[in-house]
């Protein structure tokens, strides 16, 4: 066995707990190279009478590694623990101190988890957990009130320009609500809504005062009161990284320069504050000057953003915070925020944008979740073309849930398309099929389903600002068969638990084609999701033993023989079936 291979860290990801009784191990070996893998445990007070050996899965796999997991209940709370692995004849210790060829004398020298503390647990809202999300950019949602329509709004439906405004408004948004119910979705994003000059809002320029053009605090209220009666929770857009350059504050810095008492909420780097030749001499949002960088470790825009943050759970009972360029932003501010808010209602529920690894802010002191666009690119690639090897594509699955422990993967954001890159339809080249198939992949795996408007109804888009298209309402021309496809996929997610906070593994991925077969397993159910990703019929087999498997659509019985499960599958298809344990 390869001992540089061998690996395991006390940290987040690779040693957590689960919750106040459970508590997860990982370990992580070369491809294909150990036969089995043992957690050896045990309470170092005691070993010799509570000492436990705990058979270890593979769970998932990459190129180069395997990864196995241990769930463990310790008697105690507390435990130490190395592992023990085994290829033929040959066996391998893993302790805090090293790799070893003879078991070490326990418990010095162990990997040890002195207590499992509540208070320290990384837990997302339930209700998060659970929802089905639904994006919304106001201006392209609809327009429910002409009276607040901004000079020159282009014809509703016409191809965008970045700079376009199609006066979409809340009370558009509350005029169709039964749109969203009758879709199934349980939560609402809304990108920005408060004072802004452009269309999109990211360009605050009154963070206490809902932009005109789209109603006011009271019309908010009201949608929110509305969306709570009808079950949908919502959550707003905050972006605390940057401005409008119309921000009062930054007008006092342009207008009073080294004298502004509002100077250090800025990072300046000289005067007068300037664009010269298309250069900023302060920090902007990407080289943006009409966006300059807020100075969030200064005392007094923390406190003001914080006093945004509450204001708009205090006064509108908003859901959640959704937060803008999150990753740019110092995370003693985060900190800080998480508290604001969550004393103010416990159950907000903080989603920042971050396009990487989010490790480092989903440590249960900061976000609950990321924008989950790594997930996104990987299925949208796969299910874009069928030369695809869905080997690789369970690869890469498995290396991104291999990023977090298991109750983060459960609140991830997951999405298919968003504002920020061009919509499914087109990326999955306005193949219908391939979209259903990356729509089932999203609705049956780890993570929080997000629908960007119009998604379910047909609307393709290229780059920003195609993707940013009015919403079609002449139901002529929405396609209602596609409609119907998303709320069947979203009534089966909700209404089995299996889907939303099951295991997750990959059972078969083929090394040639685009096949693939995964499992989504708890205490209760047991689901198989079958996926044909080629433009031939196939027949996927896999060993089943139980015989009462039913198609979770259609209710049909399936039926194993000689402990085998064989699903025919046309072109472009799939099958989810399911038993009850």
């Amino acid at each position: 066995m390869f001992k540089e291979c061998l690996y395991h860290s006390p940290d987040l990801k690779w040693a957590y707990a689960y919750d106040c009784d459970t508590f997860h191990l990982r370990l992580r070996t070369k491809r294909d190279d150990v036969e089995e893998a043992v957690a050896v445990t045990g309470d170092k007070y005691d070993w010799d009478n509570h000492a436990l050996d705990i058979q270890m899965e593979k769970i998932a796999a990459d190129p180069l590694f395997d990864y196995w997991e241990a769930v463990i209940k310790p008697e105690f709370h507390r435990f130490s623990y190395g592992f023990r692995v085994r290829s033929g004849d040959e066996m391998l210790w893993l302790i805090e101190t090293g790799v070893f060829e003879e078991m070490p004398t326990p418990a010095g020298g162990y990997f040890e988890v002195p207590f499992i503390h509540a208070i320290d647990l990384f837990e997302a809202p339930k209700w998060a957990k659970s929802a089905v999300f639904y994006q919304i950019m106001p201006d392209r949602f609809a327009n429910g009130d002409s009276s607040n329509d901004p000079e020159g709004i282009r014809p509703w439906g016409e191809a965008p320009g970045g700079e376009d405004h199609f006066g979409g408004d809340l009370q558009g948004i509350l005029d169709h609500l039964s749109h969203l119910t009758d879709l199934g979705v349980t939560a609402i994003y809304l990108t920005p809504l408060f004072t802004a000059p452009s269309n999109h809002k990211y360009d605050t320029v009154d963070y206490k005062q809902i932009d005109p053009q789209f109603g006011d605090a009271a019309l908010l209220k009201q949608l929110v009161k509305a969306c709570h009666e009808l079950g949908i929770r919502v959550v707003l857009d905050a972006v605390f990284n940057h401005t409008s350059e119309q921000f009062p504050p930054f007008q006092d810095v342009l207008k009073h320069g080294e004298s502004s008492k509002y100077k250090d909420w800025f990072h300046l780097n000289g005067f007068p504050v300037e664009v010269k030749d298309g250069s900023a001499n302060y920090a902007t949002f990407g080289f943006y000057g009409n966006m300059p960088k807020l100075n969030t470790a200064n005392p007094e825009v923390k406190q003001y953003l914080l006093e945004v943050a509450v204001h708009w759970i205090r006064e509108a009972d908003i859901d959640g915070w959704r937060l803008d360029v999150a990753n740019e932003i110092d995370h003693a501010f985060w900190h800080d925020f998480r508290t604001a808010v969550k004393t103010e209602k416990a159950d907000v529920f903080i989603i920042g944008e971050v396009w990487g690894n989010a490790l480092n802010w989903l440590h249960g002191d900061e976000f609950d979740s990321s924008m989950n666009y790594p997930f996104t690119n990987k299925v949208t690639e796969f299910f874009a073309a069928s030369d695809y090897a869905a080997s690789d594509f369970a690869d890469q699955i498995n290396s991104l849930l291999m990023r977090y422990p298991q109750q983060t993967n459960e609140a991830l954001f997951n999405l298919l398309s968003s504002h920020d890159i061009p919509r499914a339809a087109t990326r999955l080249g306005g193949n219908k099929d391939r979209l259903k198939l990356a729509v089932v992949f999203m609705m049956a795996s780890m993570g929080i389903p997000c629908i960007y408007y119009g998604d379910e109804i047909g609307l393709d888009g290229g780059d920003d600002p195609d993707c940013r298209k009015c919403m079609e309402w002449d139901t002529d021309k929405q396609d209602r068969e596609l409609f119907d496809f998303y709320q069947l996929l979203i009534a089966l997610r909700k209404e089995h638990a299996a889907l939303r906070d099951g295991r997750f593994r990959f059972l078969h991925a083929d090394n040639a084609n685009g096949t693939l077969l995964f499992e989504r397993l708890n205490s209760q159910q047991h689901f198989t999701i079958w996926i044909n990703n080629t433009e031939e019929s196939v027949t996927l087999s896999h060993p089943m033993k139980a015989d009462d498997w039913h198609d979770a659509l259609t209710g049909d019985k399936v039926v194993t023989a000689e402990d085998k499960l064989e699903i025919e599958l046309p072109p472009l298809d799939f099958r989810i079936i399911y038993r009850n344990i």
